[in-house]
Formats: structure tokens, C-alpha cells, sequence
């Protein structure tokens, strides 16, 4: 290195101060970003779905995904659109939810290459940018869809809607951020390597790119090259502008000091929760559009099954003012903590009537009005307990409706399949929003944990 300074010894505690605030302040936000970025594209995607812009690709729940691979933006004729779009849009949902799920969310894992990924999945559609002149093809077809998609939604469905879409252009904007300050680590943590490993004892004449080239395989063995950091260094280190590129490396580094907060103030957890309620309230709305669906099946398939004895007693029942038997129905479902398939019957007749009182009881919830008054004036105990129940009877009608769903269609004759009516968009909606109630139950509990810590540390909450 050119010079005599202390720039190796600055460069190393900036690197370390900097990893540390990044792993304890950025990363946890870095994440939510992300899971509001796919939770508001999931909530476009079954929308697509339900419209019938976009059909459901069958080999989605298959898909097995080792790594973040970004989906095709190559071109497509108008005859091949539907297609390529059902293919590339449930393929891209895939890719978030392995992103949000899957990977780790620590410096070490989030390596250039990484980030290289994660950057092109969320640059995969242009959101903040849709256009139909868009020189990109699957953002002008994206905005082919969505203008599609709004033709005929009811106020609630359009506002979440646009609300989804504003969600994720402003996601991309903070995830982009994110990213590049992960990547402006890496790339100074990088040639603060290849100093320390090969470049610290070098002169000027051969510090050269080419010759820095042919020794990294065996200084670095294993570890990529990259040309562009490469003469990054060299001119930090060797070029008259040196000290200059140097000090911008160190101050691009500096954390800012969080600045204390005037006063103390009580921190309210509540909103947290009563959000949960009104993101499981909204699934009332779609098990809604679920209900007519699953009753037309459920008649489509009695009456292929009933005799004409059974019809005459039918018959009788009603004409002597008789409730008529029950109808069961026998699912099967996994059972997630065995690893097993469990059959279950079913009094379709009780579980129609207990959907639709659950209807009824998540529309309270969802609404903004008074009903979010009423929440506000319970405590944070009392709305915990709600949330974490409907939530449990999300789940078990979840799981019992789509058992229900892979019931009538394998109960349906061969000629008669083509009339059930499938039920799969509006289970992965109900799914997103189960998912999304929860996560706001851990945020909630994991504030409040910390907000305990300190409080045993004696630290005030909000000091």
C-alpha cells in the first residue's frame, strides 16, 4: 500500500462497528420490508387468480427451491401470455416466500452473490414504475393485469388492493436500501481482505490488475474475483487520489449515534394488536366468496349419491316439518405434527352454521368504525386472547376446507368435475392473512419481551 498510514487499523474498527450495528438494527427491518413486499403481492396474486387473468399453475405446490433463481423476463407473444404469466407470477411467489422463510437473515449468509439475487427478485417487476409503455415486458404486462384486475371490485376489495400495490412500491424503495448498504459492507470487507491476504505488500508498479489476477486463485482459493473491487484498491491505494477515496470509504462506514429521546415515553403495544384483528377479520370477506362455492358442491355430490328411497324420505321429512338428517362428510387431511394423514367426518349442516356465524364475527373485526373503538377500550390481555382464538379457528378452517375441497373433487364423478367449483385462490388468501396475524402476534410478543428486559435492567421503555 502506497503510503505509511493507519488506514488498514481505521478501516477494521469501521468494518467491525459497522457489521455489529447492521446484524442488531437493520437486519430484523430489512426482513419485515421484505414480508410486507411478498405478503402485498401475495394479496395481488389471488386477486389475478379469483378473476380468472391468471390461472393456477398446477406444479406451484411442487416446486422445490434450493435457491433464489429470478423468473424469466424474456418476451412473450399475445397467444402465449396467459401462459407465461401464470408460469413466471406463481414461480415469483414461490421465490418471496423462500426469500422471507428460508433464508437467514445475518451478514455472513447475505453475500454479494446473495444480494445480486435478492436485488433482481425484487427488480423482477418495475412497481414503482408500471406502465403500458414500460420497454420491460413483464412490467407492462403487470400493468395489463392490474388495470384488468380493478374492473369490477367491490370498495373494500379495490382499497386493499391499491393499498397492496402502494405497500410494495414503497417496499422496493426500503429493500433496495437495505441491500445496498449489505452490499457496501461486503464490497469494503472484501478488498479489506484482499489487502490483509495478497495486495498489503505490494508496490506500485506491480499493483496492476492483471498481476493481482494471477496470484488471488492461490492467495483466495475459493472466494470470487471481482474486477471492479479490484480497481477500487488500486486506487485507493496507489493512485494520487488515494487518501481522498480513503477517508470517503471511512465516513461511508461511521454508524450516527442513535440521539436521545427529550422524554420517556409509555409505549403502547395495543395497536399491534388490534391490526391483527382487523388483517383476520378481513378473511369474513373471503370465506364469503367460499360459501357458495363449497354449498354448490356439497348438492352437486348428494345428489348423485341419493337413491330414490332416500329422496321419498326426504320428501316426507319436509312435508312433515322434520329436520333432515345430518350430512357428513368423511376428509382427510395431514396432520401436521405426526407427518400422517387423519380422517375426520364432518357434519357439513353444524359447519355451514358455524361458518357463518364466524362470518358475522370476523366482520366486526375487520370494520374501522366503532367496532375499532370498542377495541381500543380493551386491554392489551383481552385482546390478545381474541386474536390468538381466531387465529386458532382460522387455522382449523383452513385446514377443514381444504380438505373439504380435495373431498368433492374426488368424490366428483369423472363427467361432473368440470363443475366443482375450486376453492384453491381463496385458501391461499386466507392463508396470507393467517400468516400476516400471526407474525403481528410475535411482533407484538417479542416487543413486549424486550420492553421486560429493560425494565429488569432497569432501563425506562423509551428512554
Amino acid at each position: 500500500m502506497a503510503g505509511n498510514d493507519n488506514y488498514p487499523s481505521s478501516l477494521s474498527q469501521a468494518l467491525r462497528a459497522r457489521a455489529d450495528w447492521i446484524e442488531k438494527s437493520e437486519m430484523a427491518k430489512f426482513k419485515e420490508e421484505l414480508r410486507s413486499f411478498q405478503v402485498s403481492y401475495a394479496s395481488l396474486y389471488n386477486i389475478f387468480l379469483k378473476k380468472g387473468l391468471i390461472h393456477e399453475d398446477p406444479y406451484k405446490q411442487e416446486a422445490r427451491i434450493g435457491e433464489i433463481e429470478v423468473p424469466s423476463t424474456s418476451g412473450f407473444s399475445e397467444a402465449e401470455r396467459v401462459e407465461q404469466l401464470s408460469i413466471r407470477l406463481a414461480n415469483y411467489d414461490n421465490q418471496l416466500d423462500f426469500l422471507v422463510n428460508f433464508y437467514q437473515f445475518n451478514l455472513e449468509f447475505f453475500t454479494l452473490d446473495r444480494i445480486k439475487r435478492v436485488l433482481g427478485l425484487i427488480k423482477f417487476v418495475d412497481w414503482a414504475h408500471l406502465s403500458m409503455d414500460s420497454p420491460f415486458p413483464v412490467t407492462k404486462a403487470m400493468m395489463e393485469l392490474t388495470m384488468s384486475a380493478k374492473n369490477g371490485l367491490d370498495p373494500l376489495t379495490l382499497s386493499l388492493f391499491n393499498e397492496s400495490l402502494n405497500k410494495i412500491s414503497r417496499a422496493t424503495g426500503a429493500i433496495i436500501g437495505y441491500l445496498k448498504i449489505i452490499s457496501d459492507y461486503h464490497r469494503e470487507s472484501y478488498k479489506f481482505d484482499l489487502r490483509a491476504t495478497l495486495t498489503g505488500d505490494m508496490k506500485a508498479p506491480e499493483a496492476t490488475l492483471g498481476n493481482i489476477k494471477k496470484k488471488f486463485a492461490s492467495a483466495m482459493p475459493g472466494r470470487p474475483f471481482y474486477p471492479d473491487l479490484v480497481e477500487e484498491l488500486i486506487k485507493e491505494d496507489y493512485s494520487a487520489d488515494g487518501p481522498a477515496l480513503r477517508e470517503k470509504v471511512l465516513k461511508g462506514l461511521q454508524v450516527e449515534e442513535a440521539k436521545p429521546k427529550l422524554e420517556n415515553q409509555q409505549v403502547s403495544f395495543k395497536q399491534f394488536l388490534i391490526e391483527g384483528l382487523h388483517v383476520i377479520g378481513n378473511v369474513g370477506n373471503t370465506l364469503q366468496e367460499i360459501v357458495p362455492k363449497i354449498d354448490e358442491n356439497e348438492a352437486m355430490i348428494a345428489n348423485r349419491r341419493k337413491s330414490l328411497w332416500q329422496s321419498v324420505c326426504l320428501l316426507v321429512q319436509q312435508i312433515m316439518g322434520k329436520a333432515p338428517d345430518p350430512v357428513v362428510l368423511e376428509l382427510t387431511y395431514m396432520d401436521a405434527l405426526r407427518g400422517t394423514q387423519k380422517r375426520e367426518k364432518v357434519n357439513y349442516t353444524g359447519f355451514r352454521q358455524d361458518l357463518d356465524k364466524r362470518i358475522r364475527v370476523l366482520g366486526a373485526y375487520a370494520a374501522r368504525g366503532m367496532a375499532a373503538q370498542k377495541l381500543g377500550a380493551m386491554n392489551e390481555e383481552q385482546l390478545t386472547q381474541i386474536l390468538d382464538r381466531l387465529i386458532r379457528d382460522m387455522q382449523n378452517t383452513h385446514r377443514t376446507l381444504s380438505a373439504m375441497d380435495d373431498f368433492f373433487k374426488a368424490e366428483a364423478a369423472e363427467s361432473e368435475r368440470e363443475k366443482v367449483k375450486g376453492i384453491k385462490p381463496e385458501l391461499a388468501a386466507m392463508k396470507n392473512a393467517i400468516v400476516r396475524a400471526n407474525q403481528i402476534r410475535h411482533d407484538y410478543s417479542a416487543r413486549k419481551e424486550e420492553e421486560e428486559q429493560m425494565r429488569r435492567l432497569g432501563i425506562a421503555p423509551g428512554a
